[in-house]
């Protein structure tokens, strides 16, 4: 919810023209599709929730893919401000990490309800070192039950975004692969298409 929340907080760096509707209308829609998904969360209605959820990260996901091609239209015209377009591109870089830190999350290893259930993972579709272990070295270590949390979704996905690769986590499915690869095409066209061209203009 937090991450979500922040993406939609990004959004205000985005100059009106380089936006889907006004400001104020992403984090507007993600604070009012909270309302049914926490509702479900209580409710055990996992398959509502899960469902609001996906759809929830889909509205993100595409109004951040709208935005970064509005962008990357907008630099031969040399419309926007160097100001502008490193705010953007700053704003865009973060958003992506996020929003993938949400999908590995929502996605992994069938979700974060279905992970709190099996109560230690072992399986899924990135292989964390602790699920390396065998079972008396990660009671030795307190990992006896270790499942992975959002915070380390988020570190995947920063490493995906910086090093254009995991660093720690091996990935083993094939639509995690392809998750990663669209994740390091986004941070690579922000980064190095669009910070390095507002550079050149300073």
């Amino acid at each position: 919810m937090v991450a979500l929340l922040a993406v939609g907080a990004l959004h205000f760096a985005l100059p009106e023209n380089l936006s889907v509707g006004p400001n104020w209308l992403l984090i507007t829609i993600v604070g009012l599709l909270m309302i049914p998904i926490v509702w479900s969360h209580y409710a055990d209605n996992q398959d509502l929730n899960r469902i609001l959820g996906h759809l929830l990260t889909g509205i993100v996901t595409l109004d951040m893919l709208w935005s970064l091609y509005l962008l990357v239209a907008a630099l031969p015209s040399h419309t926007e401000s160097p100001h502008d377009l490193l705010r953007s591109a700053g704003a865009l870089w973060l958003t992506n990490i996020l929003v993938f830190a949400s999908w590995y999350w929502r996605l992994d290893a069938g979700g974060p309800h279905a992970r709190e259930l099996r109560g230690a993972q072992t399986d899924g579709a990135f292989l964390f070192p602790q699920m390396t272990l065998d079972a008396a070295s990660r009671r030795e270590m307190g990992e006896a039950c270790w499942t992975p949390g959002f915070i380390d979704y988020l570190f995947l996905a920063f490493n995906t975004s910086t090093a254009f690769s995991p660093t720690d986590s091996p990935v083993l499915s094939r639509w995690a692969k392809c998750l990663m690869m669209i994740q390091s095409l986004i941070s690579f066209a922000t980064v190095v298409l669009l910070a390095a061209r507002a550079v050149n203009i300073l």
